[in-house]
């Protein structure tokens, strides 16, 4: 099967108008993000986390000792396991590890904080299934790159073991929309554009919480003594600065960071990773990177 260029995604992208009602935007999603099945080696496992549902996915390779907690994007209010299963198993073949994808609870029916104490639920599963918190990468795209942001740092504050990393794709990270690439990226980016992020976190959060809130927004909260962050995230992104910001505000903290711009990619492109060459590589990247990063047998 052929590639495709960045421009064919975006034309897919652009193929039919925006969904209304959260419904039909999820199944618009699941329509998009799945539009090329995950590979055949890769095996698939559903479970459910106290109720939660998840999916392990496994390639032949993968190392049992390790894992990927991935987390998708869909702006907290949509997205599922179905719609990036192709992108967490193939970032868990990449970092050698079985990917743990969870289905955390979705606003407005949930709002903050479900998603957020699910997070927390789903690493302490791992954690009792045996997993060194060492061999353990955290990750995921858009609103999952956040929420792997404000789950590490609450793991942080509760003195708990950390994990090996955290990869973040175009990760949400600033719910106020401050970010200037809201406006300068607005004429290319096919996605994500103010109105439509701010029905988003005005679904998610509730009134009565500022937004500022490093548990919704971590790009405004303490980052010292994170594990190393991979951010990745393409030029054509209205959510650029998100990613900019937090990388300096990082790294200003002492944080070990690698800042990914990959030139006139969209948000989350490495969700097309089937037919999209630069998404293959962007993993093959974040996969070279958890690998390097998980505690070696001692």
């Amino acid at each position: 099967m052929a590639d495709l260029g960045i421009n064919d995604i975006r034309a897919l992208l652009g193929a039919k108008p925006r969904p209304v009602g959260w419904p039909a935007r999820r199944a618009r999603i699941e329509e998009v993000g799945a539009a090329w099945p995950a590979a055949s080696d890769i095996s698939f496992e559903p479970i459910s986390i106290d109720g939660m549902g998840a999916e392990w996915s496994r390639a032949p390779t993968s190392d049992p000792s390790r894992a990927l907690l991935f987390f998708h994007g869909g702006g907290y209010c949509s997205g599922s396991i179905v719609s990036h299963r192709r992108m967490a198993s193939e970032a868990g073949r990449a970092a050698g590890a079985s990917a743990l994808a969870v289905a955390f609870r979705l606003a407005p029916e949930h709002p903050f904080p479900a998603a957020y104490d699910d997070a927390l639920k789903a690493w302490r599963f791992l954690r009792e299934q045996g997993f060194s918190a060492d061999r353990i990468a955290v990750g995921g795209d858009s609103a999952g790159g956040g929420l792997t942001l404000a789950l590490i740092m609450r793991l942080r504050d509760l003195g708990e073991a950390l994990p090996a990393c955290a990869w973040l794709a175009s990760p949400w990270t600033d719910l106020t929309l401050s970010g200037d690439t809201l406006a300068t990226k607005d004429g290319v980016d096919p996605l994500l554009h103010k109105p439509y992020l701010e029905e988003l976190a005005q679904a998610y959060v509730p009134a009565a919480i500022d937004r500022r809130d490093p548990r919704l927004s971590p790009l405004f909260g303490d980052l010292a003594g994170l594990p190393p962050l991979l951010i990745q995230v393409g030029s054509d992104e209205t959510l650029l600065s998100d990613s900019t910001r937090l990388a300096a505000a990082a790294g200003a903290a002492d944080v070990s960071v690698t800042l990914e711009i990959w030139p006139r990619m969209i948000h989350a492109w490495p969700l097309w990773n089937a037919r999209l060459e630069e998404g293959r590589r962007a993993l093959a990247h974040a996969g070279a990177f958890m690998q390097a990063r998980f505690a070696k047998d001692s």
